[in-house]
Formats: structure tokens, C-alpha cells, sequence
């Protein structure tokens, strides 16, 4: 499903880490290497960012694959919306579900290990002992699909150009780098700002290396539908504008055999069908004209798929185990509108949606609250501050608010009937301290008289139902609240350029956070158009702590900053979060072979292939 962020880099992006799983069992994976530490200027096969690497130099795959899988076949694949650009990488245009897999990096990331990286382009990296010097050695043989070698200056010209013409997220992310140059043709070094910034090798790692001559005569701040040239397992192959894409697997792909590749990338052809409406793509699944479907709706989990495919077991339902940080889902308030300028006002509209009668009712007790921006990992912050959290909070504490350093945060829960009335007079309460008051049973402003009014935008009706909570409750006090579903297109418009008042926000989480919290919550992200800090926050001390969690010299400090910055974010009431599942859903056609170690970062159909047996063998439909 298409992103507002299509091809960013992985520490940002929604990341997914697990934990080593059984094993391949007859699948010939071996054991992993032992784990192996790199001393500052030593050439290195890969980078961790915090702790030491799991696979060693002599690795010859990843424990999660079959490094035997058969290649071949074609996996028809959905996506949600529509697309009219094959660049990823700019602002303008909504690009296609997987435009951004042409490109390799210079490292690949490995999915069973919080945040390390291996070399794909790069054979080798090092890092100085001050950590300001990154060097890194591409692969002699690398080559773009026209067959001309990978050099040090397309290293150069894809930073230098994503930096000053890519989207503005990369402009914030790289802003650490004071400056790139190629050494050789095969050398290229990234010299950083004073200041120490443990990920960025890996951020560097996750670069896309775009061909440099083939952009000398091409516009790369303008959307295109032609195929562009790029280096990965997969090229662009046929596009039908808005509706579907095809990916084709580069049969000479000079990558095949890297251990970061083996075992990835099986399928012949990803064909990528669009549709608009979910249920649509729902019955073109249950038809056999999709192969999976990764499922969002827990109503849809729970009820759409009682069919006799399902029943016989042609088409699998099966939940996917993860160890990531669970996203923060959330209704996110507009910061630069007036009425949630006050952190009254925003406390108080967290009392008015009702999870447990959402989760009951409409989501069939599938989910769990969300009560961390870390959920679901180490960094989420519990209880009270503890001593290595109050040392970066202590400076801070006149700016923060007071129960950051007395309280637990705990969302407003409620019994699930329905009522409400508890938190309905608890919201009322603090509406009267910010200056709110009812009238002929109207909520209106005690001084001007102004209604309490806002709108809350959403892009899909399937998030209708569970708005309607907060809309109910909202109303019952007096207030206006107006439910608009718009197309992808204005959706995108209006977020970019903030005219909102309310929308549903997602933020993923790796184990390691760094730069990218700056994007999501930084002063400075705060007005620039299309960033990620949606709610406008703009506050010294959230950017103090994200400086110091960015700067964090070890595991340990790195999870008590975060923590800090968790309890800060969470008590300045910018959101309301909604809730997680600890799984992911797939549905699929029982024609893949799927290893059966599943990563700690989950799932990845990435390492899937065809089962010639089971596929011939497969009636699809119902």
C-alpha cells in the first residue's frame, strides 16, 4: 500500500526487527557466525549500531531464508489508491508501490537483529575512531541494469541529489553529513558535523544509489512514467498508469549471489494491482485474482473470509508473530490551529474516544492500546522515571510538564458499554479550565463565544466507524465535530501543506531511533511543508531530548533517552493513540514455500518463492 514516504531510508521507515527463530530445518541454513565486534578505522563486512554484528564476515546468508529457494513464477500483489510517477523520491507526484525496489543500497539490513547492516553495494565500510569520517568500498563488479558499472561519484551525485531536490526528508535526515567526496572510483567517504551520531552509518548504508548518467539529461525534480534505470533484483516493466505495475527480476542481476541476497527476491514477475475500495480488493482475493493480501481490518479478518476456500485450506489465513516497536497510531492534532494550542484542550479530547468500546464492538478484542510512541519494546517508558532518565530530563524540568517526573502514563480507559460518563465529565472539566463552557447546550468559548468546532480528515471509510466514538462523545458535550472522507489525491494535498484539523498519523519505530525523530517531532520539521511532524510540535525541550537521544553513546543511554522522550511526548497530550496488534495478518493462496524461522522484524514475503507442487495442485476461487 502506498506511503506518504515511499523510499525512505530504513531507520525512518516503518522498520520491522525479530528475534532468531528456530531455524530452517531442512532448508540447509546453517549456523549463524559468532557475533563479532569492529574496532574504530577497521574495514568491516557490516555495522551495528549499539552492540556487535550477528552474522560474520564469512556469512554466507541470512538464518531467515532458504538459501535454495527456487526462482520463478509470477505473485499478483495489491495496493491501495492510485499512482502517477515512478519517482519515488520527489514530493510531487504519488509514486507506484514499489518504484523505490530497482535501486540497491550500499548495505542491506538484516531482519533479525535490531538495527545492523551489511554491505550489498559496498563491500566494506569503516569508521573513524572521532566516528565524523564514514568510508565505504563498492563492489568492483557492481552494475546498473544497462550494464555500467556502480562508481563512487553516483554515490556522490544520489546524496547531493536527494539532499537538494529529493523530498524534504531527506534534506533533515542527512543534514549531519558536512560533506561526501569519492576517493577513487570505488572509494567514496562521508565526513560528518562535530557531534556524535552512532547511526549514521547505517543511514549512510540505506542510501539509494541512483545512475548519475542517466539522469544527466532527465529532469529529476519532475514526475515521469518512464521506467527509470536502476541496479536492484528487479526492474520496471510494464505500467499502466494509475492501475498496475510489474516488476521483472533482472535475470544477470550482478547481486544474486551476495550473502545479504541469497534466498531473497524468488518471484519472476510482482505485479501490483491497484484498487480503491478494500472490499473490492477483498473479493479479488477471495476470486484468485490476487495471490495475498496483508489484512489491516480486523472486521474483515474476523467475518470476510468464512468462504470454502478458506475452509479447505487453499486459501491460508495466518497470523505472522513479531518482535518489532509497535507504530504509533494516532488522531493527531493540529498544532497550528488555535484550538489545539492548548494542552488543556488536547487532554481533554483524549478522554472522549473510547478504545475498549471500539476494540468490543467493531475491532472483536483483536487489538491493544497504545499507551507508548515504543510500544511493544524496551524503550517504552514504565513507571516513573528511573535515575539515568531524570539525568537528561532534570535540566529540563521547568519546561516540561510536572507529571513527566510524577507519573506513569496511562490512557483514559472506560468499562466498554459505551457510556462514558466518567471521562465524559473528566473532558468537561478541563474544558472549563481552558475557558470552554455550555451554553443552551452548546460547548462554546466563555470569552468570544466561538463554537468548539473541528474537523477530522480521513482518507478511508474504513476508519469512519471508530471516529464515530469520538464524534459521538464530542457532541454529547456540546461540540461540532465533522467527519470528512476524502480521495487520495486532496488527502495528500491537505496533509502536506497542514490544512487540517485532525487526521490519523502512523509513525513506525525501529529498535535503534535516532535522526528520524528530529523529522517526526523536531522544531524545525514543525513548518516545513510535507514533513512528518504532523502535529506541528514545536517545543525546545522535545528538541533537547532528541538531540541527546541521537547522541547517545551506548544501548543502555539510548533506552533511557528514549524513555525520557517518550514520557515527554506522551504528556504533552499532541495525540490520541489508538492501538496495536502484535501480529501481522496474511492472507494467501497456498502456492508459496515459506521458511519457517520468521525474523524478529517479522514476516517479509520478500524470502517467499513458488512451491511448483503445491501449485499445480491449487483450484482457486471459491
Amino acid at each position: 500500500m502506498p506511503t506518504r514516504r515511499a523510499f525512505a531510508p530504513a531507520a525512518a521507515a516503518f522498520m520491522i526487527a525479530w528475534a532468531a527463530g528456530a531455524g530452517l530445518g531442512g532448508l540447509g541454513a546453517g549456523p549463524a557466525a559468532a557475533a563479532e565486534s569492529v574496532a574504530p578505522g577497521e574495514r568491516s563486512h557490516g555495522f551495528a549500531i549499539h552492540g556487535d554484528l550477528k552474522y560474520g564476515p564469512d556469512f554466507t546468508h541470512f538464518d531467515y531464508v532458504n538459501p535454495d529457494a527456487p526462482k520463478g513464477g509470477t505473485v499478483t500483489q495489491l495496493a491501495l489508491g492510485t499512482f502517477d510517477s515512478l519517482n519515488p523520491f520527489i514530493i510531487k507526484g504519488s509514486p507506484a508501490s514499489g518504484s523505490g525496489s530497482i535501486y540497491d543500497t550500499l548495505m542491506k539490513q538484516s531482519l533479525d537483529e535490531p538495527n545492523s547492516e551489511y554491505g550489498l553495494l559496498a563491500e566494506w565500510l569503516s569508521v573513524s575512531e572521532d566516528e565524523r569520517v564514514i568510508t565505504f568500498g563498492l563492489r568492483e563488479e557492481a552494475r546498473f541494469h544497462d550494464g555500467e558499472p556502480v562508481r563512487a561519484d553516483d554515490v556522490v551525485w544520489s546524496f547531493q541529489t536527494l539532499k537538494e531536490s529529493g523530498r524534504p526528508f531527506y534534506r533533515y535526515y542527512y543534514r549531519s553529513v558536512e560533506e561526501v567526496v569519492a576517493l577513487d572510483d570505488l572509494t567514496v567517504q562521508f565526513r560528518l558535523a562535530p557531534g556524535l551520531n552512532r547511526e549514521m552509518p547505517v543511514i549512510l548504508g540505506q542510501v539509494p544509489v541512483l545512475p548519475k548518467h542517466y539522469w544527466a539529461e532527465r529532469d529529476f525534480e519532475s514526475t515521469t512514467l518512464e521506467p527509470p534505470l536502476g541496479s536492484g533484483p528487479y526492474r520496471i516493466g510494464r505500467v499502466d498508469a494509475g492501475k498496475s505495475i510489474t516488476l521483472e527480476r533482472v535475470e544477470d542481476y550482478w547481486g544474486a549471489d551476495l550473502p545479504v541476497n541469497r534466498g531473497h527476491d524468488n518471484f519472476d514477475r510482482r505485479v501490483i494491482q491497484y484498487f480503491r475500495d478494500p472490499i473490492v480488493a477483498l473479493e479479488a482475493l477471495k476470486a484468485g485474482d490476487l495471490d495475498l493480501r496483508s489484512e489491516n481490518s480486523a472486521r474483515f479478518w474476523a467475518t470476510a473470509y468464512d468462504t470454502p476456500a478458506v475452509r479447505d485450506g487453499r486459501l491460508i489465513k495466518r497470523e505472522f508473530e513479531h518482535g518489532r516497536v509497535s507504530p504509533m497510531q494516532a488522531y493527531v492534532f493540529n498544532l497550528r490551529r488555535p484550538l489545539f494550542q492548548d494542552p488543556l484542550v488536547r487532554e481533554a479530547l483524549t478522554y472522549l474516544w473510547d478504545f475498549e468500546w471500539v476494540n468490543k464492538t467493531i475491532m472483536y478484542d483483536a487489538y491493544v492500546r497504545t499507551d507508548s510512541f515504543f510500544d511493544n519494546s524496551v524503550l517504552e517508558a514504565d513507571g516513573t522515571p528511573g535515575p539515568a532518565e531524570l539525568e537528561v530530563l532534570e535540566p529540563l524540568r521547568a519546561q516540561l510538564p510536572p507529571r513527566v517526573f510524577t507519573e506513569d502514563y496511562v490512557p483514559p480507559a472506560t468499562d466498554g458499554s459505551g457510556g462514558n460518563r466518567g471521562n465524559l465529565r473528566s473532558a468537561l472539566a478541563l474544558l472549563k479550565q481552558a475557558g470552554w463552557e455550555v451554553r443552551d447546550r452548546k460547548l462554546v468559548n466563555a470569552e468570544t463565544g466561538a463554537p468548539f468546532a473541528f474537523e477530522i480528515l480521513l482518507r478511508s471509510e474504513l476508519f469512519v466507524p471508530h471516529t464515530q466514538s469520538l464524534e459521538r462523545s464530542v457532541e454529547r458535550l456540546g461540540g461540532e465535530v465533522e467527519i470528512r472522507v476524502v480521495d487520495d489525491a486532496q488527502y495528500e494535498n491537505r496533509l502536506e501543506s497542514y490544512d487540517f484539523d485532525v487526521v490519523v498519523g502512523g509513525w513506525g519505530q525501529s529498535h535503534s531511533p535516532g535522526n528520524e525523530q528530529r523529522e517526526y517531532w523536531g522544531s524545525e520539521a514543525a513548518e516545513r511543508p510535507g514533513s512528518r511532524n504532523i502535529a506541528g510540535i514545536s517545543d525546545p525541550a522535545i528538541d533537547r531530548l532528541i538531540e541527546a537521544l541521537i547522541a547517545s553513546p551506548d544501548r543502555e543511554t539510548l533506552v533511557a533517552r528514549t524513555r525520557a522522550l517518550d514520557r515527554a511526548l506522551l504528556w504533552g497530550f499532541y495525540m490520541i493513540p489508538m492501538y496495536h496488534i502484535e501480529t501481522d495478518r496474511i492472507a494467501y493462496w497456498d502456492r508459496f514455500g515459506v521458511p519457517e524461522e520468521i525474523p524478529m522484524m517479522g514476516v517479509s514475503t520478500d524470502v517467499w518463492w513458488i512451491d511448483a507442487d503445491r501449485d499445480a495442485a491449487l483450484t482457486r476461487g471459491d
